[in-house]
């Protein structure tokens, strides 16, 4: 059964009638591929929704790790989020600048540390530049606010558990790279990566949960017939992966908005996967 009603997103016409409301903040999450020459922050410092504080997906992460914007420990993340204004008692609103790319990623990084009041924006700037609506530039300098964070492991999965999993099966796999970086025909962006796909993992490109005009997430219906036709049972928990856990929180936003509560992300993603090593990897549009 499909629940058309999600906890998880609003439209622009919701975030323009609650732009000023005391308990609601806005966040540009943006992000953009290391081969894309752009800058997710002085895109932001261009033009954003007015309020809106910056998100670096590649700061607010764990410095320690080679691999790119790993999950933060949890002290670090409050620290980081605090300083933005960001903290217990708000409704966090995320976006970015394509329509949704990596707002998905920080909406999942919010309910990982347990803010569950976190929705991300349909369409994104993109949508609401189109609209008309009110942009403004520059940084902005927001009152600290307290953040608790309540790491929820079950939410994420790393490459043991990945590894483990190639032989018991119990968790379908579903990637959101593109068919082509799936099956093993196209470069990855990341030099230095093996090109193919984790044995046994499914594909659903995350671009096919997304209307082609607006940018926009499918109506739940929409999103149910695309991940039952990928191979999904909903009866069944379900790892997203991608190139770096970027769009892998795409599908797990979709899956969300269908109603499956066992759902996690692979947070290496291919970044850790593909590396060279032992690590298997199969090719083709077979899993």
């Amino acid at each position: 059964m499909v629940d058309s009603k999600t906890d998880a997103v609003v439209d622009t016409a919701w975030l323009a009638d609650h732009l000023g409301a005391p308990d609601v903040r806005m966040v540009d999450a943006s992000y953009y591929l290391p081969n894309e020459g752009l800058n997710g922050r002085e895109e932001y410092e261009a033009h954003h929704i007015p309020g809106a504080v910056f998100f670096d997906i590649d700061e607010i992460a764990d410095g320690t790790s080679p691999l790119p914007h790993m999950l933060p420990p949890p002290e670090k993340f409050s620290s980081r989020v605090r300083k933005l204004g960001l903290g217990d008692g708000v409704r966090i609103v995320v976006y970015d600048q394509r329509g949704l790319f990596s707002a998905a990623r920080v909406w999942w990084t919010f309910r990982a540390f347990g803010h569950g009041d976190v929705v991300v924006l349909d369409g994104g700037l993109p949508k609401w530049l189109a609209e008309g609506r009110p942009v403004e530039d520059g940084a902005v300098s927001p009152d600290e606010r307290h953040f608790t964070a309540r790491m929820n492991s079950l939410m994420v999965r790393d490459k043991a558990q990945l590894t483990a999993n190639l032989s018991s099966g119990r968790e379908q796999v579903l990637d959101a790279r593109s068919r082509g970086r799936f099956e093993g025909r196209d470069p990855e962006p990341r030099e230095s990566l093996r090109s193919g796909h984790i044995p046994g993992s499914l594909n659903l490109p995350y671009t096919d949960l997304l209307d082609r005009q607006t940018q926009t997430l499918l109506r739940p219906e929409a999103l149910a017939a695309r991940f039952a036709a990928a191979g999904i049972d909903m009866a069944r928990p379900v790892v997203t992966t991608c190139g770096s856990g970027v769009t892998a929180a795409i599908l797990a936003l979709g899956l969300h908005m269908v109603g499956h509560k066992d759902v996690a992300v692979y947070d290496g993603s291919w970044a850790e996967w593909g590396l060279p090593g032992d690590t298997p990897v199969a090719t083709g549009a077979e899993g």
